[in-house]
């Protein structure tokens, strides 16, 4: 079996890890030429892709491949994926399908529990855009007749990107917004998961989250246990020194149900919470893997 990969960054090198026994090859992209090498170093055959025009030798690699992930997101222009390899992904007939979306797309409940089946109403211009890029890949398996799994990831978290990195960077902050909950994914989950839905193709969507939505101070307070420093101070959302794009952030509240992956996949969470995510981290910081 051969797997091309559609930018391959944080979460789609953790998926490399995961699966890459059950692939004779496997391929990805970076927009990066000097990430090229970082690539192959992960045992992945690197192809330039900058969204805008066809990769060169990318249709060639996708006649043989027997699985697709991407993992890009849309712009203003759609899906550069679509945009550019639909053709050739639709000549390779591949087995499986895999588009790794967020659960941005549901977009504010005000902290009610929201699943699958939920109506998306996106709030933010980019969730806008992937709820466009979850409808385009959809009709495009329809039309074609692929499998196609469409997996919404909550906000990833893992090795060198958590908690703990913003303490040792400076950047740690509790931002308290009465009400606000948030929920998390641990990247060795989104392996596990796709990992999994690769053995069973069907179409379907899956939420890809943690079983506890929980307020982001509570995460930093947390954090600053397990290192024995004191955490930082509380911040009224109200008065916080924030982007746009981060405030815009905390104007999504909900809380985002697993249920399906658990119940049709099987799926047990490696990393069920963040107070057992953190502590292996910190255990890993600790020994120095």
């Amino acid at each position: 079996m051969r797997l091309f990969i559609f930018g391959v960054g944080f979460s789609s090198s953790a998926i490399v890890d995961e699966v890459r026994g059950r692939f004779d090859w496997i391929g990805g992209t970076t927009r990066s030429a000097d990430k090229m090498n970082s690539l192959r170093e992960l045992g992945v055959e690197a192809f330039l892709f900058d969204g805008q025009s066809k990769g060169e030798r990318i249709a060639d690699a996708l006649k043989s491949a027997t699985h697709v992930l991407i993992s890009i997101g849309p712009n203003d222009t759609g899906d550069p994926v679509l945009n550019q390899h639909a053709e050739d992904i639709a000549a390779a007939t591949p087995e499986w399908i895999g588009y790794l979306s967020t659960v941005g797309v549901y977009g504010n409940h005000d902290g009610a529990w929201v699943d699958e089946d939920t109506l998306c109403k996106p709030v933010s211009k980019r969730s806008v855009q992937r709820v466009a890029a979850e409808e385009a890949w959809q009709n495009f398996a329809e039309t074609n007749g692929f499998p196609l799994h469409v997996f919404r990831l909550s906000g990833i978290y893992g090795p060198g990107r958590n908690a703990f990195e913003n303490f040792r960077k400076g950047t740690a902050r509790r931002l308290v917004k009465p009400g606000q909950v948030f929920n998390r994914i641990h990247v060795a989950d989104i392996a596990g998961a796709v990992s999994a839905a690769m053995t069973k193709p069907s179409n379907r969507i899956y939420n890809v989250t943690d079983d506890e939505p929980a307020p982001p101070q509570d995460v930093v307070a947390f954090a600053a246990d397990l290192l024995n420093v004191t955490p930082p101070p509380e911040i009224p959302f109200e008065t916080a020194d924030l982007t746009p794009m981060a405030r815009s952030f905390y104007g999504e509240n909900k809380r985002v149900s697993n249920r399906r992956i658990k119940e049709e996949l099987a799926y047990s969470f490696r990393y069920p919470n963040y107070r057992v995510a953190l502590a292996a981290l910190h255990d890993q910081m600790k020994s120095g893997d």
